[in-house]
């Protein structure tokens, strides 16, 4: 069976949507970086290294070597998909991302979006 595209989809190609969508609702773009941090364990200078490069979503992931074990915490639907049901690891991986992003352009705060309450 052949992979999402997804998968071989720069991050970098998706990551100025996902500033675009928190921007439109008041949030910052560092605050999109924190969340993808928290999520991945890179630093500021990893995830900017990764963007230029050009990084595919599955060797961003792959490459992640400090995923947040409170991630398994990130629950709820997302382009009509539950994350917590998504059985392929790096396909739930790219869906715990986008369901942080949403929740940031619905206005959650950062303590409770990085699963801190």
């Amino acid at each position: 069976m052949a992979k999402h595209r997804i998968y071989t989809t720069s991050v970098a190609s998706v990551y100025p949507h996902y500033v675009s969508k928190a921007e439109k609702k008041g949030r910052t773009k560092t605050e999109v970086d924190e969340i993808i941090r928290w999520l991945t364990g890179y630093s500021q200078e990893e995830l900017e290294a990764k963007l230029e490069k050009q990084t595919d979503f599955e060797t961003f992931f792959t490459e992640a070597t400090q995923l947040n074990p409170s991630r398994s915490l990130i629950k709820g639907v997302v382009c009509g998909v539950r994350v917590e049901d998504v059985e392929e690891p790096t396909m739930r991986e790219i869906r715990y991302l986008d369901k942080l992003i949403d929740e940031l352009a619905k206005g959650k705060s950062l303590e409770k979006i990085l699963r801190k309450s």
